[in-house]
């Protein structure tokens, strides 16, 4: 749960906030991942259904849809347990990246630039 939430707001323009008792990550006001199920050892993430799919098919033991309608929309938990440390930054990363775009489609303000980060090399570590 610390690295998840580190590297969520290692982001540029990550902030975190709270949505119903549950810590939060947005990006211009707007939520790109959650620990809502942290107490069940998961992370979430807002993924398009085609970016779910492409992780849960690569990392079974990783990534798994959330339950009912949320996960048919994208939603996407990430066993923070099974996660190295590379896996959980390129997630959170796309996470992240797609709010920034949907963001600037909807015309939303930007609080500042958002340049996406280089990725860092992997480091083997768990969580």
């Amino acid at each position: 749960m610390h690295d998840f939430r580190r590297i969520a707001l290692s982001l540029p323009g990550a902030e975190e906030s709270s949505h119903m008792g549950a810590a939060d990550f947005r990006v211009d006001g707007r939520i790109f991942a959650t620990l809502a199920s942290a107490k069940h050892g998961y992370g979430n993430l807002m993924l398009t259904l085609e970016q779910q799919q492409a992780f849960v098919e690569e990392l079974p033991e990783v990534f798994l849809p959330i339950k009912g309608g949320w996960g048919r929309m994208g939603m996407t938990h990430i066993r923070l347990d099974a996660a190295q440390e590379d896996i959980l930054y390129g997630a959170l990363r796309t996470a992240w990246k797609l709010r920034v775009e949907k963001n600037k489609k909807s015309g939303r303000k930007s609080r500042g630039l958002h340049e996406l980060p280089d990725a860092p090399k992997p480091r083997g570590k768990k969580r």
